[in-house]
């Protein structure tokens, strides 16, 4: 399989991504969004039409090289937005998330038919293409995913208190808005960064998945965190053989086998508590 350059690419794009996604997403289960990576994600294909229409006006031989930035900055900009949004109260949380999931996917219908193209340009980034990523794509998810596990593991003390009490969070003088804006932001770059792995529709579940698997049977943040990180990077990488083997979809793949995980974990857990507490 590794003789193949466009699954060599894919192989470096899914170790990449199962390894750092599950990082941020620990903190989201922790502070009760787990629905924020959805939302993110709505409006990050809002990005990606956006890419695609900012590079035709360009005249660049190939508009989706600028995808992956568009879906960036709308990203950011609305995972800010859901944050600034939540924080003042001015809205219910759910209703936020709902404004974008709505106005992110016709967004980016609207803006692809602009830019001259059609909503199949937009399934590779809804489902997940990761055996069509390119070398731009590769770095782009190299760079991402340098500062996700930067952020992600080297603030870990300072965000866990934050997710886990930001009361007491402020008491000890952290910087409580400058921390719960840098989580959104990176929930936001880590949509971004897993989108051609298993599409903007099914990104949230590579987040949280693991995470909600790693908490049955480990007793502390921290190793929540690791376990979640090794399971992301199997499945992920498992997803992609099945995929090169079979004519099955990587990104629904890796979703499916997280869900099946799940489900067997939490029927053998009982029974691993009670050997554990003997």
């Amino acid at each position: 399989m590794l003789t193949s350059p466009f699954m060599a690419r894919s192989v470096i794009v899914a170790v990449l991504v199962g390894v750092s996604a599950p990082i941020i997403g620990t903190y989201l289960v922790q502070r009760r969004l787990s629905l924020l990576g959805d939302g993110i994600g709505h409006v990050s294909l809002t990005g990606v039409a956006l890419g695609w229409l900012i590079g035709s006006w360009l005249g660049t031989a190939d508009p989706g090289a600028l995808a992956i930035p568009g879906a960036m900055v709308t990203a950011v900009a609305g995972s800010i937005i859901i944050e600034v949004v939540r924080r003042r109260g001015s809205a219910t949380g759910d209703l936020a998330l709902a404004l974008l999931f709505y106005g992110g996917i016709a967004g980016g219908v609207l803006l692809m038919g602009l830019a001259g193209g059609s909503t199949g340009n937009l399934n590779s980034y809804l489902f997940g293409s990761i055996a069509s990523v390119s070398w731009t794509d590769v770095w782009w998810t190299i760079a991402l995913a340098v500062v996700l596990l930067g952020v992600g593991i080297g603030l870990r003390p300072a965000l866990f208190s934050l997710t886990h009490d930001e009361e007491f969070a402020t008491a000890q003088g952290l910087p409580v808005v400058a921390l719960t804006m840098l989580v959104a932001i990176t929930s936001a770059l880590t949509v971004a960064t897993a989108m051609r792995v298993v599409g903007v529709l099914l990104v949230s579940a590579l987040m949280i998945v693991p995470v909600a698997v790693a908490q049955l049977f480990m007793p502390s943040f921290r190793s929540t965190m690791r376990l979640a990180q090794g399971l992301g990077l199997v499945v992920c990488v498992l997803g992609l053989v099945l995929s090169y083997i079979y004519p099955l979809s990587s990104g629904a793949t890796i979703v499916v086998i997280l869900i099946v995980i799940y489900f067997v974990a939490a029927g053998i857990q009982p029974s691993f508590a009670r050997l554990r507490r003997r």
